[in-house]
């Protein structure tokens, strides 16, 4: 494995080389990275289809991918398992050898696990890594990340749109309180008032019909 790992390299620049595992033995391969390197890897694991005649991803296939520190006493820093096709990213704390680990299983019913010299058998795994170029690796995710943004200043918005909305409602129920107290306190006053005057007016009508009778009297 060491020996297509300088092409390995290049596969971010070119294009993604891929290798067979017969699925008895995990399929290795080591890297010497230095101190604080990005790694992201993309893969895709297919089988032999025989009515296609031609290899094939099923969703039937899982990879188990694990990434060693050699000279750490073998720490394992990746252990992952994914699908038919996915994508695993590390970091190297230290500078040293990694060993890079792929283990496939499979469920569909065609993996007869035959030698990988046949056509017929076993899982050919696509393989793509970049190492260590950081505006590479977020080159392939920039549409993701723009559009996660984006999301992000949209809801944002609509945030900042209800919050605008519930101070406006909020003046407004005050306004209208405002209001009502005001009026409230008009009806009580007009109340009184008139409260008031028919007090003054059948004190007045008593007092008349008072005077009116004491006269009648004395005639």
């Amino acid at each position: 494995m060491r020996a297509f790992l300088p092409l390995l390299l290049l596969g971010t620049v070119a294009q993604a080389l891929y290798f067979y595992i017969d699925g008895t033995t995990p399929k290795c391969f080591f890297e010497e990275l230095p101190k604080d390197t990005l790694v992201v890897g993309h893969y895709t694991a297919e089988e032999w289809d025989d009515q296609r005649q031609a290899w094939w991803k099923h969703d039937g296939i899982s990879i188990y991918i694990s990434v060693d520190e050699v000279f750490d006493n073998e720490h394992r820093v990746v252990s992952q398992k994914g699908g038919s096709g996915g994508k695993f990213t590390f970091t190297a704390a230290e500078m040293g050898d990694h060993k890079i680990c792929f283990t496939p299983s499979s469920n569909s019913g065609r993996n007869n696990w035959l030698s990988v010299s046949s056509p017929n058998g076993g899982i050919r795994l696509t393989l793509d890594m970049a190492i260590g170029e950081s505006s590479a690796i977020e080159s392939s995710d920039k549409d993701k990340l723009n559009d996660l943004t984006s999301r992000v200043k949209d809801l944002n918005a609509r945030l900042n749109d209800i919050k605008r909305e519930q101070v406006f409602q909020r003046e407004r129920e005050a306004e209208f309180r405002d209001q009502s107290e005001s009026t409230n306190g008009r009806v009580v006053r007009w109340i009184l008032i008139q409260l008031t005057v028919l007090g003054i007016t059948c004190a007045w009508q008593l007092s008349h019909l008072r005077s009116f009778f004491i006269k009648q009297k004395l005639t």
